[in-house]
């Protein structure tokens, strides 16, 4: 069973990547959404989105569009990129994105209207496919659908994917409105597994996997899935799916380059990762960029409060890494975190 990194906005950069390889890295990093309308008229900041630092033959490229004419040209420009697949989001349910028409609009308009559209996306893969230098796989990810969705209606929609040329699904089982708070439905994760075993098309169990024992059940609910996608969590502990391989998977993990003594040096992985993201990122998306990851990573402490306030008002980069020794200083016993356990 794989494990995948999920698409998160503002976190899925390559900073974010290098992270997570010095604990041994994953099997697919899904990208931040990338828009296909900014794409194609050449943005000032998409550069930075198509970057497939540092292992480009493990990435997906994530694409939100809000009609059927900017996805598929988003999905010929992306063909030629590095990369081992390109991904149509259909399960983000942010306001802002449902409103554009983006993300989980898709799984709400007219069938036959979402269907084009990935029928055309999947005919610029095709094409590029028949000589490309780097073969992609057409995957899609998805949710339950609106509230008053129906097994029905789920179900004819996931058939409408696959009939298009979809080789891989990715379930969120919640609906549009249902937040974290909501458990949510793996059970819809195994079952659409084993419909689609028949057509070979793998299928991804995504929300709510944040520990060891939260990934055993739900590899135990749906043990039929091809893989297991993790976001937030991954954020606040990169060496989650290190922690899956050893304790799960019983397979031998490499060290860290971050290790000391066989814990992690929360301090120095701090400092490479604004380091990384000074490198990777415009100027311009260093303050929110960091922000968002360190509101995760304070989650690892005793007193997070105290280092997310201090994280939030830093003034800069370097005021940043002040307060965090300052922090470190405080709490030396907070410094040091187990890496298998």
């Amino acid at each position: 069973m794989k494990l995948i990194c999920g698409p998160m906005a503002t976190i899925s950069h390559p900073a974010f990547r290098i992270l997570v390889e010095q604990f041994g890295g994953c099997d697919e990093y899904y990208t931040e959404m990338i828009n296909a309308g900014t794409l194609i008229t050449n943005g000032p900041f998409e550069k930075y989105y198509i970057d497939p630092t540092p292992c480009p033959e493990k990435l997906v490229w994530q694409i939100i569009g809000k009609n059927e004419e900017l996805t598929t040209l988003a999905v010929k420009q992306i063909a030629e990129l590095p990369g081992i697949g390109i991904d149509i989001n259909m399960g983000c349910s942010a306001p802002d994105i449902y409103r554009f028409g983006s993300g989980i609009a898709w799984m709400t308009k007219p069938l036959e209207e979402t269907a084009l559209m990935i029928r055309n996306a999947k005919k610029q893969i095709d094409e590029y496919n028949k000589n490309g230098e780097f073969p992609k796989r057409f995957s899609a990810k998805i949710r339950l659908g609106d509230e008053n969705f129906t097994d029905e209606s789920f179900y004819t929609f996931c058939d409408m994917l696959v009939n298009e040329g979809v080789e891989c699904i990715t379930l969120h089982p919640r609906t549009k409105k249902e937040k974290l708070a909501r458990p949510p439905r793996h059970f819809y994760c195994e079952d659409l597994a084993q419909k689609m075993k028949k057509h070979n098309i793998q299928v991804y169990l995504n929300g709510n996997v944040k520990d060891i024992p939260s990934a055993q059940k739900a590899i135990q609910t749906a043990p039929t899935c091809d893989g297991v996608m993790i976001s937030r969590a991954a954020v606040q502990k990169p060496w989650i799916f290190a922690q899956i391989k050893s304790e799960i998977f019983k397979e031998n993990v490499p060290d860290s380059s971050i290790l000391q003594n066989g814990k992690i040096d929360m301090l120095q992985m701090a400092f490479d990762y604004i380091d990384n993201v000074e490198k990777y990122q415009p100027q311009e998306f260093w303050k929110t960029r960091l922000q968002r990851f360190f509101t995760y990573y304070a989650d690892n402490f005793l007193f997070a409060h105290m280092l997310k306030t201090k994280m939030l008002n830093a003034i800069d980069n370097q005021d940043m890494k002040a307060k965090l020794v300052d922090f470190f200083e405080k709490f030396p016993e907070e410094k040091y975190r187990d890496y298998l356990k």
